[in-house]
């Protein structure tokens, strides 16, 4: 098991122009939920189908202009925002029209 993968590694095994990449997952000896990675949310709308998880996910906006939604609660996220998604929790990101897509860096831990 090797603890660490390169961008290159990661493209090289997931594609170009991906939405999502995952970097850091069991296969690099994460555990108990842990898993790392980016999400371009390119989409001006909140998905129908918004994410929830056992585990808590943690947000660094990297990129972008945008608003996330946990269950109700709705709030504008700009570069160098960060933000948690409590496990159980609903949760969505979408682009502020007009703006540069939001990017971001997450990442799941156990609890």
């Amino acid at each position: 098991m090797k603890p660490y993968i390169t961008a290159e590694e990661v493209i090289e095994k997931q594609g170009e122009n991906q939405r999502t990449y995952r970097f850091l997952t069991t296969e690099n000896g994460c555990v108990n939920g842990c898993a790392s990675g980016t999400t371009i949310y390119a989409n001006t709308e909140f998905s129908d189908h918004p994410g929830a998880h056992d585990d808590q996910e943690g947000f660094y906006v990297l990129e972008g202009e945008g608003f996330a939604k946990l269950d109700d609660l709705v709030f504008p996220i700009k570069a160098g925002d960060s933000f948690v998604a409590l496990a159980g929790v609903k949760h969505t990101l979408r682009t502020k029209e007009g703006c540069t897509p939001v990017k971001v860096f997450w990442f799941h831990s156990g609890i």
